[in-house]
């Protein structure tokens, strides 16, 4: 990963000639054919035309999407070919939970199919992606689950209501963990700024982004809904 600021490569390619240079000094071949280049540039006009990557007299490819540890990231930082991928993954298996029924298991069988086979595709690294997907995206997730539930006659948990309970334990694994690289990021906080922080987001109604305050002294997200009921019961 590199950075390349007022249009000056220089640094960035500097630091590929000398990953290309410890690889051969220390006898490793890096594979230019699986190499890729994905650039992500934020200016609006994107006039720039960027300078070829050639590692060992290869030309690395440039791509506008890639998959790096199961996620697609894409060259405009959009979720979208990563939730079709998901949904498309998660729709194949649709079929052998169909068989189940068919077979006229137990729910608690088909349930157990389901979280262990297809939840764990849709949720996999959910703290990354699903916080930015597009409300299209996000439908289309959800859908999924729906036809789920059609076919077992169960209600399973929204993904919504999976990534919250995953944000509130990120940080709570992670502040208890003191050799994790992020645990200096974390701090516990007194009653008195848990209040503040609380007032806070309920004054910020405008929209239902994300909003986090501190729940036993531990980061989570709270969302719209959740701001009016702590208002109700603030209420006389």
């Amino acid at each position: 990963m590199g950075l390349i600021s007022d249009n000056d490569e220089r640094a960035y390619l500097e630091e590929v000639k000398h990953l290309e240079n410890w690889c051969q000094e220390n006898h490793l071949l890096l594979n230019v054919s699986k190499t890729k280049e994905l650039i992500v540039d934020c200016s609006k006009k994107q006039e720039w035309h960027y300078q070829t990557v050639r590692i060992s007299g290869t030309t690395v490819e440039t791509v506008d999407s890639f998959r790096y540890l199961g996620d697609h990231i894409s060259q405009d930082l959009s979720w979208s070919r990563h939730t079709n991928s998901l949904a498309k993954k998660a729709r194949q298996r649709l079929y052998h939970l169909r068989r189940l029924r068919d077979f006229r298991l137990l729910s608690k069988v088909l349930w157990n199919f389901y979280t262990c086979t297809i939840e764990s595709i849709l949720t996999g690294n959910i703290t990354v992606w699903f916080g930015n997907c597009t409300k299209q995206d996000r439908q289309g997730l959800h859908s999924v689950v729906r036809s789920i539930e059609h076919i077992t006659h169960t209600e399973l948990p929204d993904l919504q209501t999976i990534y919250y309970k995953r944000c509130q334990t990120k940080p709570r694994t992670t502040v208890k963990d003191p050799t994790h690289l992020n645990n200096r990021l974390f701090s516990l906080l007194s009653h008195f700024h848990m209040d503040k922080m609380s007032d806070m987001a309920r004054l910020s109604e405008e929209t239902d982004e994300d909003f986090f305050v501190l729940s036993e002294g531990y980061c989570r997200p709270m969302k719209n809904r959740e701001r009016e009921k702590a208002r109700e019961t603030d209420s006389p």
